[in-house]
């Protein structure tokens, strides 16, 4: 309410006066309630926030389709009752420009759905409501026709927790550059995924198992899993020669998965750690390796397991480089350098959780940052 609701007029009486303020003081709880209530009416009904990525920078237009892969020779470990191990892939390539094919969204509507549930239980500076995450379209574009001719293949793993959508800027960016580039999810412990249909043991959407720290064992599942998984890739879309770029988990499993498989010529590992939760070094740390892999982190996430782990590797001889970003945090590497500020923006995050997820650097820093350390990596040693 405001000054003007209460009577002022001289004319008014003196009783009349005190009686109307009586009133006004045994109404002033409602009159709060109904402030309250019109407050967070209005902030229900505004429109939810549509968020950007950034554009490539590439010269390419880049074309993205999706794929179902089935590896029946081993079972789910996240989910036993499936009976075989599922994945889903999207593949983005240098595609024919044109306006006629819509862009893909960063989400599909199904997986938007389950992000907003999910978000802030993965991620605690995430906002609960506010966002339209089905809103956000990546720059590459719906079955857009691919260039002819071969192009070198580089496959991207996310960090444990996240989807492969949420490396899709910089994934994009490389396409753009000429490589083609797939992006995987590892069902089980992705925020979501969504499958193009139901099937026994799981539902179309299927939810993360890690909604909090993990512990050694299900840390130790998850990076032999996703190792699996890459070399899974490889075999059922017959592909060598290849490049794997992975953050945090899937950095880990990028590096280990070079180590093990001969197809893979180069690999970087954004801010994974190279050894168990019980600190066993992992083999990639102990043995070292005679292919070419950048280790890639951030000043913000910097601790003593990462520098012990790196070190290790980094003492025996070979291609092996470490780089840092300053005044930024883990997921700048992930599509987060760009969205968390603009959540800042709009009020739905806090300068300190700006910080605690990307670090203070700006995504005009950050982005152009890390579209550098690995594009120019891939150019040396996987040129296209």
């Amino acid at each position: 309410m405001t000054s003007s609701s209460i009577p002022g007029r001289r004319l008014l009486a003196k009783g009349a006066l005190a009686g109307a303020a009586a009133l006004l003081l045994d109404a002033a709880p409602a009159f709060a309630a109904d402030r309250d209530t019109t407050r967070r009416s209005a902030r229900e009904a505004a429109p939810l926030l549509r968020l950007h990525l950034p554009a490539p920078a590439g010269p390419y237009a880049v074309g993205s389709k999706t794929l179902h892969l089935v590896d029946s020779s081993r079972n789910d470990p996240w989910k036993p009752e499936i009976g075989v191990r599922e994945l889903m892939v999207t593949v983005l390539q240098p595609a024919v420009p044109g306006r006629g094919f819509p862009r893909a969204p960063q989400l599909t509507p199904g997986a938007a759905s389950a992000f907003s549930d999910l978000c802030w239980r993965i991620h605690p500076h995430l906002p609960k409501a506010g966002v339209d995450w089905a809103a956000t379209l990546t720059h590459a574009r719906v079955c857009a026709p691919p260039l002819p001719g071969h192009r070198p293949v580089l496959l991207y793993s996310p960090g444990g927790g996240d989807a492969r959508t949420m490396g899709s800027a910089l994934a994009v960016d490389l396409a753009s550059h000429g490589w083609t580039v797939i992006t995987v999810d590892h069902p089980g412990d992705a925020s979501e995924v969504e499958f193009p249909s139901a099937r026994p043991g799981r539902e179309r959407v299927r939810h993360t198992v890690l909604l909090g720290p993990p512990d050694a064992a299900t840390f130790r599942t998850m990076i032999d899993t996703r190792v699996a998984d890459l070399r899974f890739v490889l075999d059922a879309l017959d592909l060598d020669r290849v490049g794997v770029y992975g953050h945090s988990a899937g950095g880990t499993a990028a590096a280990q998965a070079l180590h093990e498989d001969r197809r893979i010529t180069a690999a970087v590992n954004l801010e994974g750690y190279l050894d168990q939760m019980d600190g066993e070094l992992l083999p990639v740390a102990r043995q070292g390796t005679n292919r070419p892999l950048l280790l890639a982190g951030t000043d913000g996430f910097r601790d003593a397991r990462l520098d012990r782990s790196w070190a290790a590797l980094l003492a025996h001889a070979g291609p092996v480089a470490r780089r840092q970003l300053d005044n930024a945090q883990h997921w700048a590497f992930t599509d987060y350098a760009a969205l968390v500020p603009q959540l800042q923006s709009a009020g739905l995050m806090t300068a300190s959780g700006r910080a605690a997820m990307v670090g203070r650097a700006g995504p005009h820093v950050t982005v152009p940052a890390v579209r550098h350390l690995v594009g120019s990596f891939f150019a040396r040693h996987l040129p296209r």
